[in-house]
């Protein structure tokens, strides 16, 4: 089956990464265990929170891999207890969350069979850019001339309150 891209058009250079992010995020959508919550906490911070009851501290994981949070769980059998019924099984997951640049994972907590994962999201940074524009000398050569004189474009990045 031919996938057609989002980001064809000829306008939209530079979003591979963006096409990319969306492919893990559809993927990891299809997921449906164990269930979440995501809640905004202040102006900055944000918190998952992953229903785990069952799982001890040393059954799960929170990693940053690239861009990406990934919660695992994993329970092993007690060799030892003989089930007369199994209705509870031991099980494993995988859980991920794509995140965005910049998010920074402050910590995490289990209680009474949540994990609760605090991230915070930086203010953004507001960056203006002045571009100097400089007149072509009229000597008659031509931008594509090597041994012409080019316009030139001096970039230079303003922030505010500098």
């Amino acid at each position: 089956m031919t996938r057609v891209s989002l980001f064809n058009s000829p306008l939209l250079l530079g979003f591979d990464q963006f096409e990319r992010t969306l492919d893990r995020i559809s993927k990891a959508s299809a997921e449906g265990y164990p269930p979440y919550n995501i809640e905004r906490i202040g102006e900055d911070g944000l918190r998952i929170t992953l229903a785990v009851a069952g799982f001890a501290m040393d059954d799960l994981a929170v990693q940053v891999e690239e861009d990406q949070l990934v919660i695992r769980g994993k329970q092993t059998d007690d060799p030892n207890r003989i089930y007369l019924h199994r209705g509870i099984a031991a099980r494993q997951f995988q859980r991920s969350f794509v995140l965005a640049q910049g998010i920074e994972v402050v910590g995490a907590e289990l209680d009474n069979g949540l994990l609760h994962i605090d991230l915070k999201r930086p203010p953004p940074d507001v960056r203006v850019q002045t571009i100097k524009i400089k007149t072509a000398k009229s000597n008659g050569a031509s931008l594509g001339n090597a041994g012409g004189r080019g316009r030139t474009i001096d970039i230079g990045t303003d922030r505010p309150g500098n």
